[in-house]
């Protein structure tokens, strides 16, 4: 490797709070690092499959993952989470693993930035379990499609089943299946 290949540009991401590393050498830790790869397509939901073992061998959650390829440069984004909460050491930690498995996988095509950071106060609710977890919260939902007339939805989660969440909006419930949920994150604060 050249001294030139050993650079990159450096970030991290906590709680949705990007902290600028600057340039630094390669051989230290990390968490954004610039890959250049050259396989095939992989979408968003193969590449959790990839990343979920491992992060779970780790003591991690997989909560959220974006994908962005294409252009000048993509992203890979991966939200972590565990019981205790994640700092900046856990994102080090999983950065490493992350890069070392898909270095070995080679699954993303092109140029890419990979960034670990925790899911944040305002957390994505993706997975039935996340509904589980913050049952009594209070969410914002946007829906795919309208539901009684509206497609964004703020109130308290009531209660779920494995196709639907009820969400209470000023004392009104409304059945929401979670097949045409686009968005669904927690406000803070506020539960």
């Amino acid at each position: 490797m050249t001294p030139a290949e050993g650079f990159f540009n450096a970030r991290a991401t906590s709680g949705g709070r990007d902290i600028a590393l600057g340039y630094e050498w390669a051989v230290g830790p990390f968490f954004v690092l610039e890959q250049r790869v050259r396989c095939g397509e992989v979408t968003g939901n193969e590449l959790a499959e990839l990343l979920e073992p491992a992060l779970g061998r780790m003591g991690y959650e997989l909560a959220d993952l974006e994908v962005r390829l294409g252009g000048d440069g993509g992203l890979v984004r991966v939200f972590i989470d565990k019981p205790d909460g994640i700092d900046l050491h856990d994102c080090e930690k999983v950065s490493l693993a992350v890069s070392a498995l898909l270095d070995v996988e080679d699954p993303v095509p092109g140029k890419y930035d990979l960034e670990v950071s925790s899911p944040g106060l305002d957390r994505k609710l993706t997975k039935i379990e996340h509904f589980q977890r913050f049952m009594g919260e209070i969410v914002k939902v946007q829906m795919r499609f309208p539901i009684a007339g509206r497609r964004r939805f703020r109130g308290k989660l009531v209660s779920l089943d494995d196709e639907n969440i009820v969400v209470e909006v000023d004392g009104e419930p409304y059945s929401l299946a979670l097949a045409i949920i686009d968005t669904a994150r927690l406000v803070p604060g506020e539960g």
